[in-house]
């Protein structure tokens, strides 16, 4: 019984630790819930606005864990699909991509004082009262 009930307790913890880093999207209070889609298209230059009110849309920069499993979950992309796309869409002059900032803190301590901000931090961080607006 014991050889069975540690494995099974390791199994338990790991899948609660990435239960609780669930990414999430959250936005400054002004904003409201929004689709996979539009924040999709956000993400991604094609849309500028979020329920017909600005958004700058906030990534975390490239090699940082989050963004990896936030490309894969809500873009459906790599890190080497996504940096493509905007070298691309830099070239041909169709815009930038979103600002990076550190880490996932620096995320919400901008969402909280720039209206019309949105980034993605996992669950277990978002503090208490914050605005998610999207959530897998």
């Amino acid at each position: 019984m014991r050889r069975c009930l540690i494995p099974l307790l390791a199994l338990l913890s790991i899948c609660t630790r990435l239960m609780a880093d669930e990414v999430v999207l959250i936005g400054h209070s002004t904003l409201q819930k929004t689709d996979l889609q539009t924040l999709q298209r956000l993400y991604t230059g094609r849309i500028v606005s979020l329920n017909q009110q600005s958004a700058t849309p906030l990534n975390l920069p490239p090699g940082h864990p989050l963004r990896d499993q936030f490309l894969a979950s809500i873009l459906g992309q790599d890190e080497a699909q996504y940096s493509g796309y905007w070298l691309v869409r830099r070239y041909v002059g169709k815009g930038v991509p979103p600002q990076e900032l550190a880490s996932p803190e620096d995320i919400i301590r901008a969402i909280s004082t720039t209206p019309g901000a949105v980034g993605y931090v996992p669950l277990s961080k978002v503090p208490a009262g914050s605005n998610i607006i999207f959530k897998r």
